[in-house]
Parts: structure tokens; sequence; C-alpha cells
């Protein structure tokens, strides 16, 4: 039989290129389609099986679960050089996923591409552009009518290139995801960093940027430098006060931000079995705060008991046919392996500032006293992607009932967020949602809001000193409310519902009481919750789009003078010389994430304008030379102002630029704009200690040099005055250092070397300027 990647082609010239899923057409044997949505899209678990053997036969040992689902959707698998951390894979993903703001440059990019469909089945989710402000129905209609443009745009690109719409109002894209379209041993990838939450259903899903996306949405193997495979083995069960949500929360402390780069965390163990469906979700939702490729869980009876209830018992009685292939081999072996016993784990809080301080709720409040943290708890905050689901939801209900007989209210604001249309509508009909607006909570719509920074939150002043508690995943200064003195914890969606109860970060409901409105004081049970309504889901209102059988006479508009929308323009080739002269645009001193590159929160209505949104560019990093933000020196001029200002000013008059960055430089979300703004102002190179994986990436895919120094003291040797020249550039090649010439304003030089990643293709990239200069030159 000829190799997958030829078949692939001759059946795509047969049907016209990239017009059709190939697995549509190979499919051979139990026809069961992905989704509800796409009847004629099949899930091929017979040629992940045939993949599967090919490798084992090849590697000859025991393969972890991550293996099984990463080496059976390789584009070659007989011939693909295989060795965990060094090798790039090339992939063929089942589908793709993309939120509006990130989806907004993606099908720009696609657009420019010149293709006339997606390959892969493809969707849209409206959940970034809604922002917090008054309660659900009128937050809705406010973004419904600030956001008609962009709204527009996505729907009616959709249409035109066969990709699903979900509408604003119905829900959190990874939320939508588990609910209709992750299963066991599916390969997603989504343009959000919390795309692995898929994991939760046995799935492997990565966040990636736009550009992989467009990709993969060509029909173009998607590369990915071959995971190495973190287990993490859980014995005993969960109970009481413990959640899913601390067994992340510990494993975030233990890895720190950056242990799991390059990595994917396996979890298995006898501990598996007492977690949820959607309580797996959670754990792999915020694996990204640590920095993994992502997460998954094994298939096992929880996930078939959530396909079940989901309208999927097809999915889950042919997951049973295949479970060999969805779980890992006896004798695997791991790169790293942690053991957690779910006995002994005690609920846990992560903050301020970073998702991995990990404290025990029972420690922190002595913690914050030392520290000077704000105990006292302004407000609480529960749902978003990672703890959204009908179990969490139950579990605070639980909590709040309990305050409630005893005549008590939230002492802190409290908002709830649900993850979706159905969650919405169920919560509604069992008396959960009522139970939390009597504890005091405001219901807000089902979308992202404060968690991404969507919150017009009034209570406080910007620089006003505080503290704020989420069941949120991330909590990087500044993120949920644009205060850089908010500090921000998370935790469990039950725990913040007893801390804001309680109104203080000095409270553990495991043994602290509470005073009640008759003056006796009584103690919080643990909350116990149905992990799945008992009746069916409500599905609550219909929010899909299908995209038209024909869509030949869709238009897809996009104004010259919109201020929200902006057709892309090729970036420049490189010119084959060595860069020389570089100014340092900033110096980067400490924590650098993507939230501090390209801020989120007012700056998401800007998404698909690229220039208008590259006037956030690295407002948020701190500059070494001042320790201040957005505040630079202008090398000409010699005036200090904002990064932006700077970036253009050099950018006007042809002076091309770098940005030195520290450690894991780009964690955080998976947003392109970070690397899209610098390539769009100038910039050729970004040179750090070590890069955030999706971000790295980013960078390559927009002709950025993405460097790190081959000895990270060198970091110390370059002043924010120094010019840079970047050799070897004409011999670029890959696992081959490149030089820099550090050139000091008195006269001197040092020549340090800097590292890289690229592979051929990936230098092919800068050569061309960007990926998508790239594809079009191979069209």
């Amino acid at each position: 039989m000829a190799p997958y990647s030829l078949l692939v082609t001759r059946l795509q010239k047969a049907l016209g290129v990239r017009q059709y899923h190939v697995a549509s057409v190979l499919c051979q044997r139990a026809k069961v389609a992905m989704s509800h949505f796409e009847p004629h899209e099949y899930i091929r678990y017979d040629l992940l099986e045939k993949n599967i053997d090919i490798v084992r036969k090849r590697l000859n040992r025991p393969l972890t679960l991550s293996e099984k689902i990463v080496y059976g959707h390789l584009d070659d698998p007989a011939k693909q050089e295989i060795e965990r951390g060094k090798t790039y894979l090339r992939l063929r993903p089942d589908r793709v996923a993309m939120q509006d703001a990130t989806a907004q440059m993606a099908m720009l990019q696609f657009i420019s591409s010149g293709l006339p469909k997606v390959a892969v089945p493809s969707t849209i989710h409206c959940d970034h552009l809604i922002e917090a402000q008054l309660g659900g129905e009128k937050d809705l209609r406010r973004a419904k009518d600030i956001n008609q443009e962009v709204y527009n745009f996505l729907a009616t690109a959709g249409a035109k290139y066969g990709v699903g719409f979900w509408r604003p109002g119905s829900g959190i894209i990874h939320q939508i995801i588990l609910e209709n379209y992750a299963y066991p041993g599916v390969l997603l990838i989504g343009t959000d960093s919390h795309t692995p939450n898929g994991g939760g259903l046995g799935g492997i899903c990565i966040g990636v940027g736009g550009a992989d996306a467009v990709d993969v949405m060509a029909g173009i193997p998607w590369e990915l430098k071959c995971p190495k495979v973190i287990g993490v083995k859980l014995t005993g069960s969960l109970s009481g006060w413990t959640s899913p949500k601390d067994v992340i929360l510990k494993v975030a402390g233990i890895l720190t931000v950056k242990g799991g780069t390059g990595a994917i965390v396996e979890y298995h163990g006898p501990g598996v079995d007492s977690i949820s469906c959607t309580g797996m979700a959670t754990i792999c939702n915020m694996g990204a705060e640590i920095g993994a490729t992502t997460s998954v869980f094994p298939y096992n009876h929880r996930m078939k008991k959530y396909l079940s209830k989901t309208g999927r018992e097809d999915i889950a009685k042919l997951a049973d046919e295949y479970k060999d292939h969805l779980v890992p081999d006896p004798g695997c072996h791991y790169d790293q392996l942690i053991e957690i016993n779910l006995n002994e784990l005690k609920p846990h809080i992560n903050g301020p500032f970073t998702p991995d301080l990990a404290h025990p709720v029972a420690e922190v409040g002595t913690v914050a006293e030392k520290e000077g943290w704000p105990l006292d708890i302004r407000v609480g905050l529960i749902g978003s992607c990672t703890n959204s689901s009908y179990e969490d939801m139950g579990r605070s209900a639980a909590v709040a009932k309990q305050a409630l007989a005893h005549g008590l209210k939230c002492k802190s604001q409290f908002t709830i967020t649900p993850g979706s249309e159905q969650i919405r509508a169920t919560i509604e009909r069992d008396g959960y949602a009522q139970i939390l607006r009597e504890v005091g909570g405001i219901v807000l719509a089902n979308a992202c809001g404060p968690c991404i920074g969507q919150w017009d939150r009034k209570d406080i002043k910007k620089g006003e000193k505080n503290t704020i508690v989420t069941s949120y995943n991330r909590n990087f200064t500044g993120r949920n409310d644009a205060n850089p003195e908010t500090h921000a914890f998370v935790t469990s969606p039950e725990i913040v519902t007893a801390l804001a109860i309680a109104g203080t970060l000095n409270f553990n409901p495991e043994t602290d009481f509470l005073t009640g409105k008759d003056g006796k004081k009584f103690k919080l049970e643990a909350p116990d919750a149905d992990e799945l309504p008992q009746a069916e889901f409500d599905p609550g209102q219909d929010t899909y789009q299908h995209p038209p059988k024909d869509s030949s006479g869709q238009r897809v508009d996009v104004s010259p003078t919109s201020q929200r929308l902006q057709l892309l323009e090729p970036f420049d080739k490189w010119d084959g010389k060595d860069l020389e002269d570089l100014q340092i645009l900033i110096k980067v001193k400490g924590k650098c994430t993507t939230d501090h590159i390209s801020a989120a929160g007012p700056w998401l209505k800007f998404r698909g304008h690229l220039d208008n949104i590259s006037n956030n560019l690295l407002i948020g990093a701190i500059n070494i030379e001042n320790g201040k933000a957005n505040s630079v020196r202008n090398a000409v001029t010699q005036e200090f102002g904002p990064v932006p200002d700077t970036a253009r000013y050099y950018k006007k008059h042809g002076i091309r630029w770098v940005v030195i960055g520290d450690e894991n430089y780009g964690e955080g979300s998976s947003r392109e704009h970070a690397a899209l703004e610098p390539r769009h102002l100038g910039g050729r190179a970004i040179i750090t200690k070590s890069f955030a994986r999706i971000h790295e990436t980013n960078l390559k895919k927009q002709g950025l040099l993405p460097l790190t120094f081959a000895d990270p003291a060198d970091y110390n040797k370059i002043h924010p005055v120094d010019k840079l020249t970047i050799q070897g550039l004409k011999d670029f090649a890959p696992g081959k250092p490149l030089k820099c010439i550090i050139k000091h304003p008195n006269g001197t030089q040092e020549t340090i070397l800097l590292n890289h990643t690229f592979n051929e293709t990936q230098i092919e990239w800068f050569r061309a300027g960007s990926a998508l200069n790239r594809m079009k030159e191979l069209q």
C-alpha cells in the first residue's frame, strides 16, 4: 500500500485539493461521527491502530498513552524519526478550534492563503469579547452591539470557508469542545493555551498560535517537537474538601511555571477513577500553567459516563472496542515521575501573581499576614473554562446552601460564570443558580469574562491594594482587572465560595467556624454534589451556525477604514545578510508573559487589527534600565517614552531592533499577537534565557528569530544602550549556534553564542519572511 502521505495527496487531487477531510473517505470500519454537527466526518480509530502498530514495531517498547495518540497521528509513521525532546514530528490533527479573539487573525491569515475551504473540521467560538459588567443578559446584549462588526466577520468567514460558528452566548470554547467535540484519542489543536482541557476526555488537545491553525486548516502536516512525557501517578481517592483542582495546584507547586515545558503530562494510576471526567478536564486545563505541551488522562468509565450523558454513547461504544490504544502500556517509561496520594492531598490555593506559588488553604492566612498580603477578600469569582462544570456549580451551591440555612450571605462580592449555555440552562433548571444568587452572587454571561481581564470592575481604584480569590487558572499581575496591586489567588470553586462567605483568606473551612445570624457557631460540611445531572442536560438556546454546503456566493467584507479589522500585508523576506547593528528596544527584567507582551482586557477589541493592537506592545514588561513598565530610552533622541512609540520611531527611521528577555519568556496564553506585533513594528529577534513553547513557535511562524543565550549568564553582558550584530545567518542550519557581537558605546566589543531550535522547515519560514509567505511560495 502507498504511504499515507502519498495516499493523502492522491485523495486531495481526486476530491479537489483540501476540500474534504481525508478521514471521511478512508474510513472502512465502524462509521461513528466525530460530532453531531459533522455527521460525515468519522472517528479514525482504525488508522490510529494501524499507525500505533507501525511505530510499536519500530521502537520495540511499551508506549505511553501520549505516545499512542501523538504517534498514531503521524503523517508518515514508517519513516518519521522519533526521539523524545529532539526530533520534530509531522502530524495530522483531527480538528481545529478557535476562540473569537485569536480566530480573527487566524481567519485573516487563512484568507491570505488563497485556499477555498478548510481541510479539517474547524470551529470558531465567541467567548472572549464579552465584558462582565452588569450581569449575563445585559452584558451579552452590550457585547453583541459593540462587537457586531467582528462577529459578522467571523460568521461570514466561517460560512465562506467551511468553519462552524458558535455565536456569542454559547459558552467558553473549552467547555463547548468537551461537550461536543473532544473524544478519547483525538488530536485537536486550538488557538488558546487552555485547549488541553480536552485531555479530560482522553484526547491530546494542544494550544497553538493562529498560524499553526492555518497550516492544519490548509491540509499541511503540523510540526511539533517530539514531546517528553511526565507521568503523574495518582493513588488513593479524592474526598471531603479536596477537589480535582487541588491536584493541579499541587503539581504546579512541584513543577513550577516552566517545569512542564516540552512535555506532555500524563496522569495514571488507581486514583484516576476517583475523579470525574470534568474534574480531569480541570486538571488538564490548568496544565498550561506549568508550560506543558498538554495533559491527558486514560480512557475510563468516568469518560464513558460523560460521553453518554452528552449524547455520544456511540463514541463511548467505539472507544470501548479500541480501549487498549486509549490507555498506556504496562511498563511504559516516563521521563519524570511524580506520585500524589489523593488520600493525603489537602485543599490548596495558589498565588498571588503566579499560579505556581502553592499553599495549603490551612496555611495561606498565616503566610498572607507574614507577607503583607491583604487578608480581606474583596471579590470571589467562580467559573471560567477551568471550573464551570455541573459538578463545580453543584459543589459551590452545596456550600452556599449551608450558609443560607444559617442566615448568612457572602461578605465578599461574588460572581458566577457558567461554562456554556448548556451548563447555564441546566443549573437554572436544577436550582443551583438561584442558590448562588441568594447567597449574594451575580451570574455572568457564558463567557471568559474576568478570567481574561474582561471585567469592568468598579469597587476599587487602580493602584489600590486588594485581594480576590478565583477558580480560574491564571493570576498574573493585572490580568483580571488591569490593577497591578490586585493580589489574585486561584483555588477550587467550593473553596472560593467558602472564602467569599467568610470574607477573609484567614479561614479554613475544614477546621474553622462561622457565626450564624442567630449568633451560634457552625462549621461548613464538606460539599457533595452529582458529577452529572440526574435528568438530561438542558441544551438551552441554539447558538450554533452550520457552514452552508454551497458558499460560493458568500461575501466576507473588511472595510479599509475599520478600526477593528485589517487585512494582512506580507512581511518582508530576509535580505540574505546578517543582522547588523540591532538596537535594543527593551531589556526585560523578570517575568514577561504574553499578558506583558500583548495585554488583553480592553485591547481585545483590536485583535483583528494588527496596527492598532501593536500599540500595546510590551507595555507591561519591566525595563531593567529604570525598573518601570512602558518606559524605554529612544537611542536616537535619548528621551524615555512608551515602548510602542519607540518601536514605531525605529521602524519609521529604518532602525531594526531586538528584545532581550529573561527566563520562560512568553509564558501564558497562545496569543500570536505577541509575535505579530514585534514583527510588524520592525523587530528582528528576541534573545532570552529561555522561551515558553507556544510563544517560541509563534515567533518562528512570523519570521522572527527566537534565540537563547548559550550561557544564560551572558544576559548580564548586554546593556540597553548596546547594539547587537547577529552573524551566521547565511549558513543558518539546525543545531548550529549563531554568533552575537555586542557593541558597547565605549567602542569595546564582546562575542557570545546564541542557540536556537529551528529545523529546516522553520529556517525556510525565516528566509521567506513568515510561514504564511512560505506556504504561498509552495502553492
